[in-house]
């Protein structure tokens, strides 16, 4: 990646990201034109290029690639989840796409970036306060990179879901440009704004409700959140448990492949590793943790890309039949997109806390239960399972309703990057103009052809025997 020279580059990286109070800051105004000049060597038509690099990785190839290492049983699920749409693909594709946008022009600046913001990873959970909060929900890919790279995976995923829903190639560009456009008015509003007020923006229910301007999406949010709502521990038991309470022998139900139970040494060591985990969570809710106990343990597939990684459900009682927690350890590995950063400068040596804290970072509010343990020689992240989290289906969104949830999620990653490092540099560097607007709708365009391509290569090895593949799971 070609970039600026060493001192324009902003980063959020490691411990020297927390700089002495009482080092001198840049003023605002010099952020702005350092950004105005990144033009020059990175302009604003750039981010509309797309062209497959020469020797560009198979995306078969990658997809078997990343397979490396996942649950073998599980690789076939992984595989026809991926092959179920276009859109499907590029959810389960973010390694693909880190090493093709790696390639392209960029200005240099990393903020800590989601490296995996498509439109389903955003989504309802709740605040510590059980108030509902809309933001980014997917950080397994968090990493210090290119801002660009979140902005291309976002347009790219908004023309993809246009196409598959109906919508016109315009009415596509459409959709993109309300979330650039949301995204770079945002950055700016808030690059206009003292530090900790950036830190304390966030879209909670009210707010999303307000940016609806169709019915068609106002009915979607309302039917997100009434699903969010339903999404409790005590309202999982009975779809995921059977048997009594603390006397009757309460546990997780047997629903292979996708629910399944660790052989009992496992079940030792992901318990004990629970032990490790509350040392990382904050004191007062260790306490709180303190008071329950482990049930049950069982290994539940999540998500497209992440079908194959080691996820475990915990059940958990307090001191009543009634009072359960699920707590969900999900498999960290190394980012996407930490081969990609010049030097790869994360100083993260556990994945699960790097997962932890780049949430934390680009989350206004987040999950007061997170924390990281190790279960033999591979790191994991807990978080809450049910916790109010929910997400608008994107799927059947008609135009109107898509360009509006476009541009929230553009305004939703402008406060991520916004609060890590570089808003000003990045303002600077998108000005007010359209142009950016319109490089990115090219982009996306020609992007979404790209994903077309490379899930229709995927499909054919598939029906060629290459990969296997179990649909419908």
């Amino acid at each position: 990646m070609s970039g600026p020279p060493a001192h324009l580059i902003l980063e959020a990286t490691d411990a020297g990201a927390f700089a002495s109070l009482r080092r001198s800051s840049t003023p605002r105004a010099e952020r702005y034109a350092l950004g105005r000049q990144l033009r020059q060597q990175a302009p604003r038509s750039a981010l509309g290029r797309w062209k497959p690099a020469d020797g560009r990785t198979d995306p078969v190839d990658l997809v078997v690639a990343t397979n490396q290492g996942r649950v073998e049983r599980l690789v076939p699920v992984r595989v026809g989840r991926m092959s179920a749409s276009p859109f499907a693909f590029l959810r389960g594709a973010a390694a693909m796409m880190a090493e093709d946008f790696a390639g392209l022009p960029a200005t240099g600046i990393l903020p800590v970036i989601c490296g995996d913001a498509h439109l389903s990873n955003f989504g309802f959970y709740a605040s510590p306060e059980r108030d509902l909060v809309f933001d980014l929900n997917d950080f397994d890919e968090a990493h210090p990179g290119a801002w660009e790279w979140d902005v291309r995976r976002l347009v790219a995923s908004v023309w993809m879901a246009g196409r598959q829903n109906g919508s016109t190639e315009l009415q596509c560009g459409d959709a993109v440009a309300r979330c650039v456009r949301a995204y770079r008015d945002h950055l700016a509003n808030l690059a206009e704004q003292p530090l900790l007020e950036r830190a304390y923006e966030r879209v909670d229910l009210d707010r999303l409700r307000g940016a609806a301007t169709d019915p068609a999406t106002l009915h979607e949010i309302e039917r997100a959140v009434r699903r969010a709502r339903r999404k409790t521990s005590d309202r999982a038991l009975p779809r995921f448990t059977e048997g009594g309470g603390t006397n009757g022998g309460r546990r997780i139900v047997d629903d292979p492949p996708l629910i399944t139970r660790p052989d009992p040494e496992q079940y030792e060591r992901l318990v004990e590793s629970l032990d490790a985990y509350l040392r990382t969570v904050s004191t007062q809710w260790a306490r709180v943790l303190g008071g329950y106990r482990v049930v049950d343990i069982a290994h539940k597939v999540v998500g497209v890309g992440s079908v194959g990684l080691r996820a475990y459900l915990a059940l958990c009682e307090g001191s009543s039949s009634d009072d359960v927690l699920f707590l969900q350890l999900k498999q960290a590995r190394r980012s996407v997109v930490a081969p990609f950063v010049h030097g790869d400068r994360a100083w993260h040596a556990h994945q699960g806390q790097r997962v932890v804290e780049y949430q934390k970072a680009l989350q206004t509010v987040s999950d007061p239960l997170l924390g990281w343990t190790t279960v033999g020689d591979r790191q994991y992240y807990v978080r809450q399972f049910r916790d109010m989290k929910g997400a608008v289906v994107v799927d059947g969104l008609d135009a109107t309703a898509l360009a509006d949830y476009a541009g929230v999620c553009g305004l939703l990653l402008a406060k991520g990057h916004a609060r890590t490092s570089g808003a000003s540099m990045i303002a600077g560097y998108l000005g007010g103009s359209d142009k950016a607007v319109e490089a990115l709708c090219r982009f996306a365009r020609r992007y979404a052809d790209q994903t077309e391509r490379d899930h229709a290569a995927l499909v054919a090895a598939i029906h060629r025997g290459v990969l296997p593949a179990e649909s419908g799971i």
